[in-house]
């Protein structure tokens, strides 16, 4: 064990530990108590979270939650009596302010040692330079209640960012009634995960559905907390401004515990923390050791949180691991439920597999193959969840499996 370990280097975790001790209460958090549990773990489980609401589900807050087809009952993954069946101790409200070994230091001054600890303490919304504090984020459940308060009386909304929080909020204001601006620094949206040409295809969803996408526009300051100044000069207002760029993970509070951090707090494939025996990490704040990338990578989506769950929750109790499944996002917006399967970064080349979409035809329907060095590295499905279930078995596997199951062979230049 490493000095980033902390003090309690004599303390050696037991082979079935009694004691295991849950931080953040979200999604990743609570499927490790269930799973936990369900595997057959009866010692004791402390589950810590910052915030006070019960454990809530994230992918509602910008779509039912902000449109107020749910109200944030509809979202908790577990209330108390939930809790308290899991036989649970719950710690809600109270902040990790620090690590040690197996001790984690509290804000009300306390601390929890475990035989264990799970790390799962998520992301904070990244934020702009001189971002004011009137500029919403959408990250947490009293974001999109503030958000949603504010599309009641509000006309306008500027988004910065286009990739799945800013599509989900901005559809969301187009359902409401509202005029949306979306304002994105790359030539296309997603460019990351879908690439020149398919984030082209993205694009036209924005503006079928009334939103005026601008893409290649870079802020250069906030002039206040509705109008942004562009490279060009130009000014853009609105009622309302979100800024969704994406999020940083939640490291901060491990500063003093001499960890591994950068992207994400390094971990081995198992979910273990580097340089420590009886700490995991998961979720978005993990950077897990991904062979297929040769680096750390994060996985920020809710799939890969639940997959890492059993993960880690194998190698805690001494189980087998099952076989990691193939890397699954999906995002609802513009009435298309948007689904990407596998390592979409790591191709060289791009295939249609159905639809017309990148020929000019409807979106709805339209699947995309990913290829790397001739194997199908991933897959994106906008609006064909039957279809891209097919291919989710021949992700990895030879472009002449795609063709038995009716790919396309001409190649995207």
């Amino acid at each position: 064990m490493t000095a980033g370990a902390g003090e309690d280097e004599g303390r050696i975790m037991p082979d079935h530990p009694e004691h295991v001790v849950v931080v953040g209460a979200g999604l990743g958090g609570v499927r490790t108590v269930e799973q936990l549990r369900a595997r057959g773990h009866q010692g004791r489980i402390t589950l810590i979270g910052a915030e006070e609401h019960p454990p809530y589900d994230r992918p509602p807050l910008s779509k039912q939650i902000l449109t107020r087809d749910w109200e944030p009952e509809r979202a908790v993954l577990r209330d108390r009596a939930g809790l308290d069946g899991l036989g649970v101790s719950v710690r809600l409200g109270t902040r990790a302010v620090g690590l040690h070994g197996s001790t984690v230091e509290l804000s009300d001054g306390s601390g929890v040692t475990g035989d264990a600890v799970v790390l799962a303490t998520g992301a904070a919304a990244r934020r702009l330079p001189g971002q004011p504090d009137g500029v919403a984020v959408l990250r947490t459940l009293d974001d999109a209640l503030a958000l949603r308060d504010a599309f009641g009386s509000a006309r306008s909304l500027l988004v910065v960012g286009a990739g799945f929080i800013g599509a989900e909020a901005a559809w969301a204001a187009r359902r409401l009634g509202l005029d949306v601006t979306v304002l994105e620094a790359v030539p296309v949206p997603c460019e990351r995960v879908l690439g020149r040409g398919v984030g082209a295809l993205a694009a036209r969803l924005f503006t079928d559905a009334g939103v005026d996408l601008r893409c290649g526009s870079a802020i250069t300051r906030f002039a206040d907390e509705h109008t942004v100044e562009l490279a060009d000069g130009t000014t853009v207002s609105a009622d309302v401004v979100l800024v969704g760029i994406g999020a940083t993970p939640d490291l901060t509070w491990l500063d003093g515990a001499g960890l591994e951090t950068g992207d994400g707090l390094a971990c081995e494939g198992n979910g273990r923390v580097v340089g420590t025996s009886g700490v995991w990490a998961l979720g978005d704040m993990a950077a897990w050791w991904d062979p297929a990338r040769g680096r750390f990578h994060r996985h920020e989506h809710w799939t890969s949180a639940v997959d890492q769950v059993t993960a880690v929750v194998c190698d805690l109790l001494g189980e087998e691991r099952s076989a990691p499944v193939v890397p699954y996002v999906w995002s609802d917006q513009f009435g298309l439920k948007i689904q990407v399967l596998g390592r979409t970064d790591l191709a060289d080349e791009v295939v249609p597999l159905d639809g017309a979409g990148l020929r000019g035809g409807p979106v709805k329907g339209t699947i995309v193959g990913y290829l790397a060095d001739g194997v199908l590295a991933g897959v994106v499905g906008f609006g064909a969840p039957a279809k891209v279930a097919r291919y989710r078995a021949l992700v990895g596997r030879s472009p002449a499996a795609t063709d038995s199951a009716g790919a396309v062979g001409e190649r995207l230049g």
